[in-house]
């Protein structure tokens, strides 16, 4: 790829991140969270720890921990012990934060900056996306 190329599809991703970020900070505006909030919600699909939180949003681990207590004292996770690992905790959705998580999935999927794509486009650009993550770097 051309040295243009690559700097235009840099800047054309970058430019499409800020707006997923305004998005989410829109939904968070609208659910009274902060938007790393609303991210950590959206990522905790599943028990993870703290430290794959982190990973998953691209923050510091310090960063997640800050979070997931903000999030323990609204009553949407809780820490439990990891089943593997006793060192570890994991993040586990509370009844009420399934209920949240539910809702800003909801929000985050209305109005999205993918709406302007047709689903097929969506699956090639997920799975474009996907591969660049794969590859090395």
């Amino acid at each position: 790829m051309g040295e243009q190329m690559e700097r235009d599809v840099c800047k054309l991703v970058h430019r499409f991140a800020q707006r997923l970020d305004v998005h989410a900070r829109r939904v968070a505006d609208q659910v009274g969270m902060t938007a790393a909030q609303v991210v950590a919600l959206r990522e905790l699909s599943e028990p993870i720890t703290a430290r794959e939180l982190a990973h998953r949003m691209a923050c510091e681990a310090s960063n997640a921990t800050f979070l997931v207590d903000r999030l323990e004292g609204q009553g949407l996770v809780e820490r439990r012990p990891h089943p593997t690992d006793r060192r570890a905790k994991q993040i586990v959705l509370t009844p009420e934060g399934e209920r949240c998580r539910a809702d800003v999935l909801e929000r985050l999927d209305a109005d999205s900056p993918l709406a302007t794509l047709a689903p097929a486009q969506q699956e090639s650009l997920r799975d474009l996306l996907q591969a660049l993550l794969e590859g090395p770097g």
